[in-house]
């Protein structure tokens, strides 16, 4: 076996000599001085793209219903009291494609607007991203509150808009994240209602048990779990939650 191994070595270092050497690929990287502007609007844009790449996550996070369903899976988690269970990984992994559900319609849109059309070559690169931008601004404004519109609006110092079109994009976007905080809170507060209901009834029945050294989250914790399941809770909310777009 020791022989085996060092012909083999051997092989492979007298291979080049043998005239049988195998052309792999390289991959070269530099940076030159551009001698054409075509040659600077394409360094251009690669910057552009990598910029828009790393700001991917943000820009999910902001034109998108991910806000409303992480927050509000967030409160259940907490108000059933169960610490760590699910974990963070399991809420925001199942925010994402819940988020992917609900943008589904929107995206389709896009698709059809703007990344085929562009890919065939019948549009230029702006048009093609007018085209994907206002699929996203309506999903947005349709989900804005007027006040939360009107305050932005009013921060910025721009004129009360006629129509959507005069909203701009770097105003729409904090307003619609504005709305879906307010909306998230308020749908929390509904989520908790029934737990905090639990926790008074058990809090109440240790006391007059005279268990006051008892943590009433210990006795109440099975009891909020038997009833999210029996309700079947995560159905519900996730429901709701889909609906609340529409």
């Amino acid at each position: 076996m020791k022989m085996l191994r060092l012909l083999f070595a051997l092989g492979l270092i007298l291979l080049p000599a043998t005239g049988w050497a195998i052309d792999l690929p390289t991959i070269t990287l530099g940076v030159e001085n551009a001698a054409t502007p075509n040659e600077v609007s394409m360094a251009v844009q690669i910057l552009l793209v990598l910029t828009i790449l790393s700001v991917a996550p943000a820009i999910l996070l902001m034109t998108t219903a991910f806000v409303r369903v992480v927050v509000v899976l967030s409160f259940i988690r907490q108000a059933m009291g169960t610490q760590q269970m699910p974990p963070n990984q399991v809420i925001v992994g199942l925010s994402l494609f819940l988020t992917f559900f609900i943008m589904a319609p929107v995206y389709s849109v896009v698709n059809e607007r703007a990344v085929q059309p562009y890919l065939s070559g019948e549009i230029d690169q702006a048009q093609a991203l007018t085209e994907a931008v206002n699929p996203v601004r309506d999903f947005m404004y349709s989900q804005t509150r007027e006040k939360d519109l009107a305050l932005l609006v009013d921060i910025a110092g721009n004129d009360r808009p006629d129509t959507i079109d005069d909203v701009p994009t770097t105003t729409l976007i904090p307003a619609f994240m504005l709305s879906e905080l307010n909306r998230a809170f308020q749908i929390g507060f509904m989520v908790y209602v029934p737990f905090l209901v639990i926790d008074m009834v058990v809090a109440s029945v240790l006391m007059s048990m005279g268990m006051m050294m008892l943590p009433p989250p210990i006795i109440s914790l099975p009891f909020k779990l038997l009833l999210f399941v029996l309700v079947d809770g995560w159905g519900l909310v996730v429901g709701s939650l889909v609906k609340s777009f529409s």
